[in-house]
């Protein structure tokens, strides 16, 4: 299968959904896009599409403006199919989070190592310092109910922190662009 290489964030201007548009728009292969949406959004990325094709021929100034045109609408259907709001592009050149850099630099590469290794850090350095907490307020008076409540704030941080850890490590609930 080929595949756009993948440097940074779906809504940012130098993103793999951008990039892919910008190829789509240059071969004039709308299929290049079409992955990056649900099958039952495919007709209006196709419509936008061919609507863009048609008004970047009558200028340069047509030309840059159907191609942003293209770009926010494919985001943004993009974003709605993961559930995720849709804000607006972001500009090329941002700092996005590490996790993200480390992924696309795996998937880039080939080399999962270095993301695992952050990943694993990561995780050991949450979870020490949780328990680190918890464990220095354990053995508070009982009648110190101020001390009791912080102990409870940090029981409840430490167990939903490695709840969503945990269910993010085992998670395979297919993603929105399963389809049957």
């Amino acid at each position: 299968m080929e595949s756009e290489r993948v440097f940074a964030h779906c809504d940012g201007m130098d993103g793999p959904v951008v990039k892919a548009a910008q190829k789509a728009l240059e071969t004039g292969n709308v299929n290049l896009v079409l992955v990056w949406v649900s099958k039952q959004d495919e007709s209006k990325i196709k419509k936008a599409f061919n609507e863009t094709l048609t008004v970047r021929k009558l200028s340069p100034e047509a030309k840059k403006l159907a191609d942003m045109y293209f770009f926010e609408t494919l985001v943004r259907i993009h974003r709605e199919s993961e559930g995720a709001p849709y804000s607006g592009l972001k500009p090329a050149g941002r700092e996005l989070p590490e996790s993200i850099r480390a992924t696309d630099k795996a998937i880039e590469t080939g080399e999962v190592g270095p993301l695992q290794k952050l990943l694993t850090s990561s995780v050991q350095e949450g979870v020490n310092k949780h328990f680190k907490e918890i464990v220095n307020k354990k053995n508070y008076k009982t009648n110190d109910i101020v001390a009791g409540r912080e102990f409870v704030r940090s029981y409840v941080e430490f167990i939903h922190y490695t709840k969503r850890i945990y269910e993010a490590a085992v998670d395979s609930a297919p993603g929105h662009y399963n389809e049957k």
